[in-house]
């Protein structure tokens, strides 16, 4: 019976999160113990003999000490959001602080550009503040937008969950680092990456394809035509939820990405309500 350790060890010895999906996607359809090299050729053909010897060469002891740092939950478990699970490559094992409960309820994410401006920050707040705590507001605790969104849903007593891009163990930004102890212990925190991760460029958007996923839908305030924003969104629209963007100044660069998405078929909200209407029944 395949468990959380054996996702880690796996990862831990080479093989991509895709990989982990097509070998727990075989188990499910035929549940049996299968030998290293049969692991390797399911998961990752091109690359057998790699895995395998990594894979031989861990140090359990140590891999266990490194998996225990922080508590995790997989694809396998009842905890898992259905949502998250429907997703093009969902996150095989991601690892959390905080409370698991935020993600039995309903959750939008917010993004938008880290050099935000005092407009933008602006109207993220009173977005999220006008929502009165329908939504868990989740984000990725980077500058700017999504350091507003967290603040503001913990003012408002929305609840809210950082998906981050490195070890829980690590601050990136570090000026961030009060804002993530407080979520970590309040909030919830969730990283699909090991402690000790660094923060790595291709990190983010592995991590953006998790908050669309755990999210009915995502608002965009402030984006760049080419940000982490607008491939969050692009994710969003990819897997069939709303999006939502707030327009901007067409003067400015930094709204190019929102205004291209009004016209790709997104919402504009300009106040909370915008946001409401669309799930009164």
């Amino acid at each position: 019976m395949t468990n959380n350790f054996d996702i880690f060890r796996w990862k831990m010895a080479g093989l991509s999160n895709r990989s982990v999906n097509r070998i727990l996607d075989f188990l499910a359809e035929s549940p049996q113990k299968l030998p290293l090299r049969r692991l390797a050729e399911i998961g990752q053909p091109k690359s057998t003999v790699n895995f395998i010897e990594g894979y031989k060469s861990q140090d359990v002891k140590d891999l266990r000490k490194q998996f225990s740092r922080f508590p995790s939950f997989s694809i396998l478990d009842e905890a898992y959001p259905e949502r998250l699970r429907q997703i093009y490559d969902p996150p095989t094992l991601l690892f959390y602080l905080g409370n698991l409960k935020l993600l039995e309820q309903e959750k939008i994410a917010f993004v938008g550009s880290r050099e935000a401006s005092s407009s933008a920050m602006k109207s993220t707040q009173n977005l999220i503040s006008g929502l009165n705590g329908r939504f868990v507001i989740v984000s990725g605790l980077a500058r700017g937008i999504d350091t507003a969104s967290h603040l503001s849903a913990i003012k408002s007593k929305s609840g809210t969950i950082a998906v981050i891009g490195t070890g829980l163990d690590q601050y990136y930004p570090e000026d961030n680092r009060k804002l993530q102890d407080h979520i970590s212990r309040h909030e919830l925190l969730l990283s699909e990456y090991p402690a000790g991760s660094k923060a790595l460029k291709y990190h983010f958007p592995e991590r953006n394809r998790i908050i669309a996923g755990l999210s009915k839908a995502v608002v965009v305030i402030e984006a760049k035509r080419r940000s982490g924003s607008l491939i969050t969104a692009e994710r969003a629209m990819e897997e069939g939820r709303d999006v939502f963007a707030v327009p901007g100044d067409i003067n400015e660069a930094r709204s190019e990405g929102c205004h291209h998405l009004i016209q790709e078929g997104a919402k504009l909200v300009y106040q909370p309500k915008d946001i409401i209407e669309e799930y009164e029944s």
